[in-house]
This record gives C-alpha cells, structure tokens and sequence, in this order.
C-alpha cells in the first residue's frame, strides 16, 4: 500500500474503534472511496478519482493490511499490532 493509501485504510479502522468498543457490525469501505487518518480529530473520507493511472499509482505502493491487525490510539498517536482482542477487550497474540 502506498503511504497515503495505508494512511486511508488506518483512518477508517481508527473511525469505526473510536464509535464503538467491540463492535460485531463489520466495516463498510465503499469502492471508489478512500479513507484517510491524518492524526487525532483529523479523518477524511473523499471519492477517489476514476481511472487506471490513478489506481495503479495508489497500488504500486500499497501492501496489504494482514488478517487481525488491532489499531489503537496512545497517547494521541495511532497504532497498530497484530493478535486478537477477546469479547472482554483483552489482547492476545497468535
């Protein structure tokens, strides 16, 4: 993934775990749309432009975010970490 689009991907996680604890409803990322965290307080979500040279820009850097990735914020700043959370929002790693 490309910085910005990574950025996009962390914003949206940020935004559904900052309006719920433990949520069972799944996100919703919408083709065409990005999603962008660019620090506390500071999430955009904008219609990304139509085309192929503007998607193979973005996907020339991008990586793919892994299978329980957990993203948190701490002392304002956004983190990310592999494992598990159980129902009573405890972390465990695989």
């Amino acid at each position: 993934m490309s910085k910005p689009f990574k950025t996009v991907i962390v914003a949206a996680a940020f935004a559904a775990i900052a309006t719920s604890a433990l949520s069972q409803v799944a996100w919703e990322f919408n083709p065409g749309m990005a999603y962008m965290y660019a620090g506390p307080g500071k999430m955009t979500a904008m219609a990304m432009a139509p085309g192929e040279k503007n998607h193979g820009a973005m996907m020339k850097h991008a990586t793919r975010v892994p299978n329980n990735t957990i993203f948190f914020m701490d002392g304002g700043q956004l983190y990310s970490v592999s494992g598990t959370l159980d129902p009573t929002g405890n972390f465990y790693r695989p």
